[in-house]
């Protein structure tokens, strides 16, 4: 019965600061906090990080796996292990700093199925010098604008459409149509393009649809 009543709950311990290492890891970097002499100090801390990488064989083969190892003995001491780093100690101010928010794309383009992408390759090209660099990478844009629009569930396209957007999309600073050249044909992209029966695996299932109903033997 007393050994019932001594039970220990995980919700009356103290929480972990890495749970990854476990309960008994814990202690021993508490134990080594609590230690008084600088050099058993420095001796158990240099136990503690051997056994750290022996836990962790999958870190070996990522860069400065040491240093790694050594931040994190100090965040699990919370900062209070007093012993000589062979890296410099990251501080727990800076480990708390959170990070910048990311800057996410307010941009809502007129022609949406050919994504940003398109926009910023257009925006390189103006700034490019004429000359036939200049003219490939346009090209090239030109094209890629019409697969995408074929991608965009289309089976045909003129150039002239492609022409058009692209001429609008560069404030009228790329004009292909007054050039005379012919895109890559429509159905050289979608030759590549998979059919719409193979798509999400229908395949399998109108062919488990077929055998419903059949009679096994």
């Amino acid at each position: 019965m007393n050994q019932v009543e001594n039970l220990e709950y995980n919700t009356e311990r103290s929480k972990l600061i890495i749970p990854e290492y476990g309960r008994h890891f814990q202690k021993m970097v508490d134990h080594a906090v609590s230690i008084k002499d600088d050099a058993e100090r420095n001796r158990i801390a240099q136990a503690i990080i051997s056994v750290m990488g022996n836990l962790q064989p999958h870190l070996r083969d990522v860069p400065d796996f040491q240093h790694k190892l050594w931040d994190q003995l100090f965040i699990m001491s919370d900062f209070k292990l007093d012993v000589e780093s062979p890296f410099p100690i990251t501080s727990k101010e800076v480990l708390q700093q959170r990070p910048d928010a990311l800057e996410y794309p307010q941009n809502h383009p007129k022609y949406r199925f050919y994504g940003n992408n398109i926009k910023r390759m257009i925006d390189v090209a103006i700034k490019w010098e004429k000359g036939d660099m200049r003219d490939g990478l346009e090209y090239a844009i030109a094209n890629h604008m019409k697969k995408c629009y074929l991608n965009w569930n289309k089976d045909t396209v003129d150039d002239q459409v492609i022409f058009k957007h692209l001429y609008e999309l560069s404030d009228g600073q790329i004009d292909l149509a007054s050039g005379g050249e012919n895109l890559t044909d429509s159905g050289q992209f979608l030759k590549n393009r998979p059919s719409k029966s193979n798509r999400g695996g229908s395949g399998k299932k109108s062919q488990r649809n077929s055998n419903r109903g059949k009679k096994r033997y």
